[in-house]
């Protein structure tokens, strides 16, 4: 059993490999069964369909990210700081693994219904990444009302009047996702260069971008002690 599952893991680690080299259209069966030395029909073994192996590749892709949010928010302590890093750690990891990222979000397998293993579905692996950014922004909401009643200033028509926080944190996380997909695709750069935008190098066109995105949807940055 120790074998079979160490050959199992061994097809997911070449899978790995092979989208982060090679990108999504390399991910074929046979292709990892020979980088992994093994015969072509040994990865059925383990996986049921194509679409169980690459699901699992994807959660290794989920898993990576998570593990850069932690470090990369490991040292923050305001929720505003925490969501920049976060913000900027998604949009960096679509640019820098664009094959991974591709696979962790195609739909099918996402929306795996038809290709179920009876493990959890890829889907699932989205949820802490939300529940992370829903969490924040009910902070940030919470230090701003704190920060404006300090001041004396009136929050009734605040954040009292923005939508619950799990909608802004699907506009935000829609956002982010939008940027990442269109630098990708070089869409925003032809967008931004023109006379009328901001001259910037790529990067700080870039960061301007995600700066724009978390001031639309939970407002600018604050200079108050609690913020930094």
């Amino acid at each position: 059993m120790a074998q079979e599952d160490s050959l199992r893991e061994r097809l997911i680690d070449v899978g790995v490999d092979v989208v982060m080299t090679d990108g999504i259209a390399a991910l074929g069966l046979r292709e990892i069964a020979r980088r992994a030395g093994v015969s072509h029909g040994a990865p059925r073994r383990y996986f049921a369909t194509h679409h169980e192996l690459l699901s699992a590749i994807a959660r290794r892709g989920f898993a990576d990210l998570g593990a850069r949010f932690e470090v990369a928010t490991a040292a923050v302590a305001a929720p505003r700081r925490r969501l920049e890093a976060l913000a900027r750690t998604y949009v960096g990891y679509a640019l820098e693994h664009r094959g991974m990222f591709e696979l962790m979000f195609r739909h099918d397998l996402l929306d795996s219904g038809p290709h179920a293993s009876p493990g959890p579905r890829l889907r699932e692996s989205t949820l802490p990444l939300f529940e992370t950014i829903v969490a924040l922004i009910a902070e940030c909401r919470a230090e701003r009302e704190s920060a404006h009643r300090g001041g004396g200033r009136d929050t009734a028509r605040g954040d009292d009047a923005a939508p619950p926080p799990a909608v802004t944190a699907a506009a935000l996380w829609s956002n982010l996702h939008g940027i990442a997909q269109l630098w990708v695709w070089d869409s925003l750069q032809l967008a931004l260069d023109t006379p009328s935008a901001e001259a910037a190098p790529d990067g700080g066109r870039l960061e301007l971008l995600v700066t724009a995105a978390l001031d639309a949807h939970i407002g600018p940055a604050t200079t108050s002690p609690a913020a930094a």
